[in-house]
């Protein structure tokens, strides 16, 4: 059975993007616009893997992933933060928040799919 990944980003040509790799490459793929939207996508779905944006509306990704890891369905889930964020700090916040890893925008799609085999593991 195919890993279900949900996408979390304000931008609709990311989303896009993100998408079309990682269908392509066989993972069914949910897209959220916001944290909140995500959110309220988690709490009636199972996803294996989420994806976020950072800088986004309603509620942002490191606030979205201490929500997530605050539910016992998703405590021990991947999430990866993509995001033009790029410091240490911001970096040292999202491991504190529990995320898995951090990926810079532009991405490259062959790196996404390396990370999201990697998590998926």
């Amino acid at each position: 059975m195919s890993k279900h990944v949900l996408i979390v980003d304000d931008s609709a040509s990311i989303r896009q993007m993100v998408e079309a790799t990682l269908k392509q490459a066989g993972y069914q793929v949910t897209a959220a616009e916001d944290g909140k939207k995500a959110q309220d996508l988690c709490q009636s779905k199972r996803f294996d893997f989420v994806l976020t944006d950072q800088n986004m509306p309603n509620m942002d990704g490191l606030t979205l992933i201490k929500n997530l890891r605050g539910m016992s369905s998703y405590r021990s889930t991947p999430i990866v933060v993509l995001t033009t964020e790029a410091s240490d700090s911001m970096k040292a916040k999202g491991r504190a928040a529990g995320a898995t890893g951090w990926m810079v925008k532009p991405f490259d799609p062959s790196k996404l799919l390396d990370v999201t085999s990697k998590v998926l593991k």
